[in-house]
């Protein structure tokens, strides 16, 4: 492990649990035609590659990118998130499923909704690694969720701070000397 970095989820545990809520969305999504898994870049494409590789209902995997924190893990104080990068398929009839890192706020996955909902899809429902509640601000509906966890500042598996730590395999504390 990176010194000075608290582990708070391994490597193992995070893919058990992955292999888990893959589980469930199979038995879940077992009549579709069609599921569209949307990863909201940069943070979830680890736990994104892994979720779809698990996966036996038929699936295609795009990718949508909102900024809403920059190099900071805080979420500007208006909630205000800005649409960087969309989809590039149509997602109408779809059963769409946002696949997301990290729910603090929760005004990045309401933003998402809002945005995805108005394309019509069959069904929308959405997916987090990581779900911070103290930090919940919108109430947002978490269908699949791998972990719930303090208000603490994470890092690895796909999370990072200033583009660094993100490829780690494990989700650590980041001490706030090191921020």
């Amino acid at each position: 492990m990176t010194a000075d970095l608290h582990c708070l989820l391994d490597e193992a545990t995070i893919g058990d649990r992955v292999a888990s809520l893959a589980a469930t969305i199979d038995r879940d999504y077992a009549a579709t035609d069609l599921m569209v898994l949307v990863g909201v870049l940069k943070g979830s494409f680890i736990f994104l590659a892994d979720l779809a590789r698990r996966l036996t209902v038929p699936h295609r995997v795009d990718f949508i990118a909102v900024s809403s924190y920059g190099d900071r893990e805080s979420e500007d104080a208006s909630g205000a998130v800005r649409l960087l990068m969309d989809v590039r398929h149509d997602l109408g009839g779809a059963d769409v499923l946002i696949v997301e890192d990290i729910i603090d706020t929760g005004h990045t996955v309401t933003y998402l909704r809002e945005l995805l909902l108005a394309r019509h899809p069959a069904s929308l429902k959405v997916c987090t690694l990581l779900h911070k509640p103290a930090r919940t601000e919108a109430d947002v509906p978490i269908d699949y969720l791998g972990f719930t966890i303090p208000d603490v500042w994470v890092v690895g598996y796909g999370l990072d701070f200033a583009e660094r730590y993100r490829t780690l395999p494990y989700i650590a504390e980041l001490p706030p000397d090191q921020r």
